[in-house]
């Protein structure tokens, strides 16, 4: 009775947070700048946590070390561009100059989303039947090298009449172009990727908790006793890669969005590294830290630092301070965090509200405790 009472309280406090922080998004975008940095930090933030959750799918729950996210990235990203890009745009010369396009339609955004997100699925498929029977460290170099063969297909120049080869793809519709639907009112970018990355991540949380989630994690926890519980190993490990894989994807088509232009070349092995790190840091096998630690590595690496590379900040007229010296005191703040937070912030926990209701019960409960002893004693 109890452990139902508590689902149904954690149910109505997750929904009247979730309520408070869309209300609180839309009242920032209606009242702040557009361009001010605070979007800029909780729009990639939001991208990036959906892209950890995905990977965190991977090695933290089905115990697969991939590092090939950045390729199924580029595919989601790219993919939306052509889908998404208008008719009249790829007929001019304005993006495709030096290449006929291919593509002779253009669908709407959340369908060219989709298809980013399946696109991307069905390359993690065919990739999945040869490397998916290597284990470990061949698994991570597998993936990486897919990845990496991925960007230079896409920048093949056979393949430009529908990547654009080595070019920039540009005049798609972006975050800018999202309107509210059967109207002409434009959709706040800031909460779109909010609603989006919000839905994708649920979905993998429930999946998580499905029966497949206890077979990626007895897949995790030892092989040997998954497959004599009669789990079939390799269409598991198959599942939980395009899965994963798809959720990249849109995650790519979302990085296009905000970024407004795409090109192969940013969708380097670094990219996957550094999404590596926020789950590190965040917590292998934790979907709330994955959610916390992309937020906490973008505001730090976009924002909070950026004094550093200003030789205009420099103290006593030590030119200590440079470009890229924000890059340094970065690494130094993740070896800090790693070296005392071996298992990341959260671990392998989640975000609980029992936790919270737990700690202001004590706080207070044992102020009155305090109070009445005192009182007592008097």
């Amino acid at each position: 009775m109890d452990l139902r009472k508590n689902k149904k309280r954690d149910g109505i406090c997750t929904a009247v947070a979730l309520i408070a922080m869309f209300a609180l998004l839309l009242i920032m975008e209606l009242t702040m700048k557009s361009t001010s940095i605070l979007f800029t930090v909780l729009k990639k933030g939001v991208i990036y946590a959906l892209v950890a959750v995905s990977m965190n799918l991977l090695n933290g729950f089905t115990g697969l070390f991939s590092l090939g996210q950045a390729g199924f990235m580029l595919i989601g990203a790219y993919t939306y561009a052509i889908l998404s890009m208008p008719v009249a745009v790829k007929l001019s010369d304005s993006v495709y100059k030096y290449y006929d396009c291919a593509i002779g339609f253009e669908l709407g955004i959340i369908p060219s989303m989709l298809l980013a997100g399946v696109i991307a699925a069905i390359f993690a498929m065919l990739i999945g039947l040869p490397v998916l029977r290597l284990k470990s460290d061949y698994l991570a170099i597998a993936t990486l090298g897919f990845a990496e063969i991925l960007r230079a297909f896409f920048q093949w120049d056979a393949m430009g009449p529908v990547t654009n080869g080595a070019n920039v793809m540009r005049q798609y519709k972006d975050l800018t172009k999202v309107t509210i639907p059967f109207t002409d009112i434009r959709f706040p970018p800031t909460l779109f990727c909010f609603l989006v990355s919000g839905i994708c991540i649920a979905i993998i949380v429930l999946l998580i908790n499905s029966s497949y989630g206890r077979a990626f994690k007895a897949i995790r926890d030892d092989e040997i006793a998954a497959e004599a519980m009669g789990i079939n190993l390799f269409k598991h490990k198959e599942m939980s890669f395009v899965i994963s894989s798809f959720f990249a994807g849109i995650s790519g088509a979302m990085l296009a969005m905000f970024q407004y232009t795409v090109q192969a070349a940013q969708f380097k092995s670094a990219m996957t590294y550094e999404i590596l790190l926020i789950v590190v840091i965040g917590g292998i096998g934790s979907v709330t830290g994955s959610c916390i630690a992309s937020f906490l590595f973008i505001a730090c690496n976009e924002w909070w630092l950026r004094f550093l590379d200003e030789s205009a900040n420099n103290i006593l007229g030590m030119n200590l301070l440079r470009s890229g010296f924000r890059k340094v005191v970065f690494s130094v703040v993740i070896m800090i965090i790693v070296l005392f937070f071996s298992k990341g912030i959260m671990g392998d926990k989640e975000f609980s509200w029992q936790r919270i209701f737990d700690f202001f019960h004590k706080l207070f409960h044992g102020k009155k405790q305090a109070v009445e002893e005192v009182s007592g004693n008097e």
